[in-house]
């Protein structure tokens, strides 16, 4: 047991960004164990060029099962080839996203292997002296963070989405691609795809959104979401809100960021009148420009911020819609 095995997701042939956020998870534990990183890639027919992008990314090896017979993802079929690769190459740590598929091939592979999972994991370690993965999860709603250890081999997690930046891309980086068949008697042949469609919607994702712009307890009632939405509108993002927020039934759970949420990762998070419990801010660490507009200067969230505004938000955010109006009607008269 001497790997760390990532697994890549994909969709019409092109990679999904979850794939380059689970390798910088793998190469922080390759590394503390000394050992190689496999992304482990089953699904439809792809290029030997975007298979390069998970080495450039920090894959050392990647193991491909190509086929157009695998375009469409089926658990059993897909947990057949994992199980068969695990057995054979036996490595010490396996690890999936937090997604749809990561789901549900991760847990049905692990009975399959006899092992352990934890799922829906913030944070990943090695223990020093064991070798042990150290899973970091919530629980109990979201209130504590469990620490978790596997006794058996391979260790297996599913890692939330946005839980950690893709490291930068190193064309310099060599790799080995090993391409394998489909074995035919793997397939489940109960099921056929009979086509592939992608979900479209007029919303910006909160997972997905470069900016987003949330609201908390400190607006007071739900009519004052209207502020929030409008000023999200305004700079292309996403409406977020705090859990208590959720809780007060001022906006719905989709809009959630924190451990009990969402966890996001944009280019520019706004907090707005959200005092920043410990879930929260956990939800939002990975992001880039971090601002806070709370009239509590001792409020946790203007600690971690990159920009603390101490004010009421009644005032800042209209002020700030203002300024943003005479930008726009500068640019427009320029041209």
């Amino acid at each position: 047991m001497n790997e760390v095995w990532t697994i890549a997701e994909q969709f019409e042939g092109v990679l999904k960004a979850v794939s380059f956020e689970l390798l910088a998870w793998g190469r922080k534990l390759a590394d503390k164990l000394t050992v190689n990183l496999v992304s482990v890639y089953i699904g439809g027919e792809i290029n030997d060029e975007r298979l390069g992008g998970l080495i450039s990314r920090g894959a050392d090896t990647v193991i491909a099962c190509a086929d157009k017979r695998l375009e469409g993802f089926n658990c059993v079929s897909y947990a057949r080839l994992l199980e068969r690769l695990a057995r054979e190459h036996r490595p010490a740590v396996i690890l999936g996203a937090a997604t749809h598929l990561g789901r549900s091939l991760m847990p049905y592979t692990a009975v399959r292997l006899r092992t352990g999972l934890t799922a829906d994991c913030t944070g990943l370690d090695i223990e020093a002296g064991t070798d042990a993965l150290l899973q970091t999860r919530p629980a109990i709603g979201g209130n504590i963070m469990a620490v978790i250890k596997t006794r058996t081999r391979p260790q297996m997690a599913t890692v939330r989405p946005k839980s950690m930046r893709p490291l930068e891309q190193d064309t310099a980086r060599r790799g080995r691609i090993i391409r394998i068949p489909l074995d035919e008697t793997l397939q489940d042949k109960r099921v056929k795809v009979e086509g592939l469609r992608r979900e479209e919607g007029d919303k910006i994702s909160v997972e997905d959104a470069e900016i987003v712009v949330a609201g908390g307890r400190g607006l007071k009632r739900a009519e004052n979401f209207a502020m929030i939405r409008e000023l999200a509108q305004s700079l292309g993002g996403a409406v977020g809100a705090s859990r208590d927020a959720v809780d007060r039934g001022w906006i719905s759970y989709p809009h959630q960021v924190g451990l009990s949420g969402k966890t996001i990762s944009p280019r520019l998070y706004m907090g707005v009148g959200i005092s920043g419990a410990i879930q929260h801010l956990a939800g939002i660490k990975t992001s880039e420009v971090i601002v806070s507009v709370n009239p509590d200067p001792e409020a946790p969230l203007h600690l971690i911020a990159d920009l603390g505004i101490v004010g009421d938000a009644f005032q800042v955010i209209p002020a700030f819609r203002k300024k943003l109006a005479e930008k726009a009607m500068e640019k427009m008269e320029n041209k």
